[in-house]
């Protein structure tokens, strides 16, 4: 069976199982955490929607929090989905796993070889290429946070994008949303967002961009990301699951947190900018 070994343990986060576990539960009582741990009250929703960061855990994992502290809500669910970007451009331009495993420091999360299959079925645009994921930390960083809640019972469905074109997130949103129909489901989108400008002015197009999130408006999502150069890493991801999400019946977003790498370092002259959302 493949193992994707981790590719940035020890360097985004500890490489130690038990700093890595203290750390991730540290961000959620963090100055820019949520203030209290998980699990939160329990949903009646069959699908928790998020957006959350997937800088090192110093900078960006307290803003990360808030949106786990609401996954959290979700109890036994079926599948996990993750949505990244492919930051290398290494391997297919929308990437899964046929089958296997993901490892970190805490644990191996099976890949549903089901779910992968049918989303390859569904979608021409879907190929199986691990290589696309071998370098890759965007999703990586999830699973720590993801394991502390699940630990390693739930199967990940795991996506890697290197096309992050409105096409794209619409095709694969369309597939995505019928092989997570009926399931209990978490599904994340990993993204950072304005990366290298004063903090003053990555807050300024952050939340022009957010903005169209929370109206869960496609359109006006990549025009704003083109109208002011948003270089939000992960766009392509918000956008899969913005559209996934209005499919299953989600009706609006919520912005839990902003933030960014100036809030924790103290150097506002070149942050990137960290979003934690929700949809409901």
């Amino acid at each position: 069976m493949l193992v994707r070994k981790p590719a940035v343990a020890g360097q985004f986060y500890p490489a130690d199982p038990a700093e890595l576990a203290s750390l991730v539960d540290s961000c959620y009582s963090h100055p820019l955490g949520p203030g209290r741990q998980p699990p939160a009250a329990r949903t009646k929703a069959a699908v928790v929607a998020v957006v959350s960061p997937h800088a090192g855990y110093v900078y960006s994992g307290p803003v990360a929090a808030h949106s786990y502290l609401h996954v959290s809500s979700l109890r036994d669910p079926e599948l996990i989905v993750v949505v990244a970007p492919n930051h290398y451009g290494i391997g297919s331009g929308v990437s899964t796993f046929g089958e296997g495993s993901w490892e970190t420091p805490l644990g191996r999360m099976l890949v549903d070889s089901g779910a992968t299959g049918k989303l390859a079925e569904l979608s021409e645009i879907v190929s199986f290429d691990p290589e696309a994921h071998r370098l890759e930390h965007s999703l990586e960083v999830q699973l720590p946070f993801l394991q502390r809640i699940y630990g390693d019972s739930v199967p990940i469905l795991p996506i890697s994008l290197a096309f992050q074109d409105m096409d794209t997130a619409k095709s694969l949103s369309s597939a995505l949303a019928r092989v997570i129909d009926g399931k209990r489901s978490v599904l994340v989108a990993s993204s950072d967002l304005t990366h290298y400008e004063p903090a003053d002015a990555a807050r300024g197009k952050d939340m022009a961009l957010l903005h169209q999130v929370l109206k869960m408006d496609l359109d006006g999502f990549y025009s704003t990301l083109e109208r002011l150069n948003v270089t939000a890493c992960g766009f392509g991801a918000i956008a899969t699951v913005m559209e996934t999400a209005k499919i299953l019946g989600l009706e609006k977003a919520e912005l839990l947190k902003y933030a960014s790498s100036g809030d924790t370092t103290g150097d506002n002259l070149q942050v990137v900018g960290y979003g934690a959302l929700r949809f409901v």
